[in-house]
């Protein structure tokens, strides 16, 4: 029986309205926001901090600047807060250790963040990806967020931005097939893929 569900998803197919009600259902954690909070505790930073790079990808020159900045603070014997080098790198790293530890935990549902590379080798864990067809991507977006310009480069943007992530920091294609065992179209309605989800979170998976 699987004991935990990554879900990852195209921005606007709704799959993290169908990672909620997946864990409403089964009564599970939800690790989505939520994961803000457990990386701010476990880094011993504040949320706000996390949540300027969370699912970000520093550039090659913020990198070196940051790691020249802390080589001479050390250098020079001066202490530096953590805060001031805290970078998306380091988001990273504590976001994955906090989805290993949930995973162990059990009874969690996990969006995105890579979780589907750093769960790959449970066999207690089911991956999902949700997508969706174009039309019904751009009315979501248009719909939650406050008015843009372009919702359709925005889309393109922030699928572009998610598959960077993985593929920086885990090596793998985001669109993958071979990472996920269920891959579903919101377009049979968000209820009726969180049911679907559902059903194989109690009917499958290895003890």
């Amino acid at each position: 029986m699987f004991r935990a569900v990554t879900v990852e998803r195209e921005y606007g197919a709704g799959g993290s309205l169908i990672a909620q009600r997946v864990a409403e259902i089964l009564r599970w954690n939800l690790l989505d926001r939520a994961l803000i909070g457990a990386v701010a505790r476990a880094a011993q930073v504040d949320a706000d901090t996390v949540g300027r790079y969370d699912r970000n990808i520093d550039s090659w020159w913020s990198q070196f600047h940051r790691g020249g900045l802390r080589a001479a603070a050390i250098h020079a014997g001066v202490t530096v807060a953590d805060t001031e080098f805290f970078d998306a790198a380091r988001v990273a790293v504590f976001a994955h250790r906090v989805i290993a530890s949930a995973a162990v935990s059990g009874n969690c549902v996990i969006v995105g963040r890579g979780g589907q590379c750093v769960l790959q080798d449970r066999a207690d864990v089911l991956h999902v990806f949700i997508y969706g067809p174009w039309r019904e991507r751009v009315s979501r977006v248009r719909a939650r967020v406050k008015p843009i310009r372009d919702v359709g480069e925005s889309i393109r943007a922030t699928d572009r931005k998610r598959a960077s992530y993985v593929r920086t920091y885990y090596g793998c294609d985001w669109k993958d097939p071979h990472l996920y065992q269920m891959t579903i179209s919101s377009q049979i309605g968000l209820e009726s893929a969180a049911f679907l989800i559902v059903e194989a979170v109690l009917g499958g998976g290895q003890a």
